[in-house]
């Protein structure tokens, strides 16, 4: 199985990407909920970058064998936020994804350089490997949480936009959420959405990552 070998020859690389960005978005749900004035997070000790706190041994070894894991939920309660709750849990779920697109946008700022970098001196070309794992991971990270499938963070933005006459079958696709997750991820239903999107996403990331080299190359020119 040469590509088994090839990703764990690369285990260097894309680990410390994949704590990344499992780790930076957790933290930025509660960070988030911490400015709306919920102590919840704080109380937890989630309110950090440390990984330890945030990634689930058994979510992110799923995470490796059948691609599909977690980290541990950031326990958040709506009922502290200052102002309008709806709004308040908006924000928080946002704020997950929201991460993983910003880091995702910096990797591949960063990838573009340090590969500009690599033709004058070689080792850079590890940089570029990390980069680029960190890039594919945050986006991924990030367009399947915005899928509407509770328990994902799509499935909250949903929630939190749709009027309370629809509470009553929000609560019922709550209910199954994990079930029916498992079942689009088994039939592989979540590729269509998730691969041309994430895609997108990465070329668009990637001509902003070259339009920033050619601007600093211009600019030292």
């Amino acid at each position: 199985m040469p590509y088994l070998s090839d990703f764990l020859q690369d285990i260097i690389y894309w680990l410390p990407a994949l704590i990344i960005a499992m780790s930076f978005h957790e933290y930025a749900h509660g960070k988030v909920a911490d400015l709306l004035g919920d102590p919840t997070p704080r109380y937890a000790g989630r309110l950090t970058l440390n990984p330890l706190r945030h990634v689930d041994p058994v979510g992110l070894l799923m995470l490796l064998i059948v691609r599909f894991g977690w980290a541990k939920p950031v326990p958040v309660n709506p009922m502290y936020f200052r102002g309008d709750r709806r709004r308040g849990m908006f924000l928080v779920s946002l704020a997950g994804p929201g991460m993983n697109f910003a880091l995702a946008l910096l990797a591949g700022i960063l990838r573009v350089l340090t590969i500009a970098l690599s033709w004058r001196w070689g080792p850079a070309f590890h940089a570029v490997i990390f980069f680029e794992y960190l890039l594919i991971y945050n986006v991924y990270f990030g367009v399947f949480n915005l899928l509407p499938i509770p328990p994902l963070d799509g499935s909250k933005i949903l929630f939190s936009l749709l009027p309370d006459r629809f509470s009553g079958f929000l609560y019922t696709l709550e209910q199954y959420g994990f079930l029916i997750l498992i079942l689009v991820i088994a039939t592989g239903l979540h590729r269509v959405f998730l691969t041309p999107v994430a895609n997108a996403v990465i070329g668009v990331i990637t001509r902003v990552g070259a339009l920033v080299l050619r601007l600093l190359w211009g600019g030292g020119a």
